[in-house]
């Protein structure tokens, strides 16, 4: 097994002149480690602790751009797989790049296509999405009017050079390499950018575990010397692995601290609930270097925010509170809310009187959702976008008094 390079190899560490992170307010409640920070960046500054919803393809779902802008969304997280997929990199270059193609002014990460990638090869797990499954089961009429079957999604092949997958649009057989992971980055052209890695299961050997986490040494190695190679202002987070283990988390953590990534994220096998993820980030969070943002891959709903703000995490992604919107679950401070149930049908309060958002009542989006109109997704998803970042500022300001 090939060790990755060594840190000689690389620059050393700095701050660069188009993204800096600074810390404003560490908590000095005993045992926290929450804090308040500014990300800087060329489309603007990003406050933490932030949410980061997910627009996979480019768009929030039933949500546009402006009304993004204005439930203050800062930071917007795009899937490079789908968009290498479908309009492609090049198409998105012409455009003049992601925030035009979205005519987005404000900040965008995108992934590096690995998690939908491996996510391909376990069809049934909790990793799957479910925009990839509905692309699975998606079909079309063929030249001849015959239905045919596009679900055609599968990863081929991991390979020492990359993997080798086929589009669940048609069938065509895609390679993904460290440094075409980081050229369609490139052209896609956000904000903070995510090497590839390796996603092995959760439920894998150790010898298994130990191979993959040096794998996704080796391939973040190689996308941080294409991506030092042609900066264009865009900054790229490491990503530390090792499932539970905390051997591999440690080594993962020393490894990539010391290359000259922009910023942490932690991503892999989080464990098998929230739990032994709560376990994990509490000695990991620690190991991470202090002067660069981290951030938590694909977890954010409410209860876990609340719970990881105090472990020192500064940002989090998740689709889970749109993706419950859309199936007519509010987020409010006062729990949540099914506001398909018959008790809201005359309901003319509003959604949340602890949290500023849509300006329309409960009986209201009752009638929307019974009567399946699709402005009932938008104004759901946007009231939860809403209730998230009043989450945020309100553990923001709790830890600039000491509270959290």
């Amino acid at each position: 097994m090939a060790d990755p390079p060594a840190a000689s190899e690389f620059p050393p560490h700095a701050a660069r002149d188009y993204f800096r992170f600074e810390v404003v307010h560490e908590s000095k409640k005993p045992g926290s480690r929450a804090r308040v920070g500014r990300i800087h960046t060329p489309h603007g500054v990003i406050e933490t602790p932030c949410f980061v919803p997910v627009g996979t393809n480019g768009a929030l779902k039933a949500v546009d751009g402006r009304s993004a802008a204005e439930a203050d969304v800062r930071l917007m997280f795009s899937n490079t797989y789908h968009l290498l997929v479908h309009p492609g990199p090049d198409t998105v270059a012409k455009a003049g790049g992601l925030h035009t193609f979205m005519n987005r002014d404000a900040p965008i990460i995108t992934d590096s296509g690995g998690f939908q990638v491996f996510s391909l090869a376990e069809p049934d797990s909790d990793e799957d999405g479910p925009e990839l499954k509905m692309k699975r089961a998606k079909r079309k009429r063929g030249d001849d009017g015959a239905q045919q079957d596009t679900s055609h999604g599968s990863l081929v092949s991991v390979t020492e050079e990359g993997v080798v997958f086929k589009s669940y649009r048609d069938g065509v057989e895609i390679k993904l390499t460290p440094e075409s992971s980081v050229a369609a980055q490139k052209k896609l052209g956000g904000d903070i950018i995510i090497p590839l890695d390796e996603l092995p299961p959760y439920h894998v050997t150790r010898d298994r575990l130990n191979a993959s986490v040096q794998l996704s040494h080796r391939w973040m190695a190689r996308s941080l010397k294409a991506h030092l190679a042609d900066p264009r202002k865009q900054a790229m987070y490491a990503v530390v692995h090792g499932g539970v283990d905390r051997e591999f988390r440690e080594r993962s953590a020393a490894y990539l601290s010391s290359l000259p990534f922009d910023g942490m994220a932690v991503g892999g096998s989080l464990g098998k609930d929230r739990g032994e993820m709560l376990d994990m980030l509490a000695w990991l969070m620690p190991l991470l270097p202090r002067e660069r943002p981290n951030h938590l891959l694909g977890i954010a709903d409410p209860e876990s925010c609340a719970a990881v703000v105090p472990l020192g995490v500064d940002t989090m992604d998740s689709c889970n509170p749109t993706r419950i919107a859309r199936h007519g679950t509010l987020l409010t401070t006062q729990g949540n809310v099914k506001i398909k149930a018959t008790q809201y049908r005359e309901d003319f309060g509003p959604i949340d009187p602890g949290c500023p958002s849509v300006p329309h009542t409960r009986a209201y989006l009752h009638h929307l959702f019974k009567q399946n109109e699709p402005l009932a997704l938008t104004l759901a998803s946007l009231h939860n976008i809403y209730y998230m970042n009043h989450l945020m500022r309100d553990m923001r300001a709790k830890i600039l008094r000491d509270e959290l």
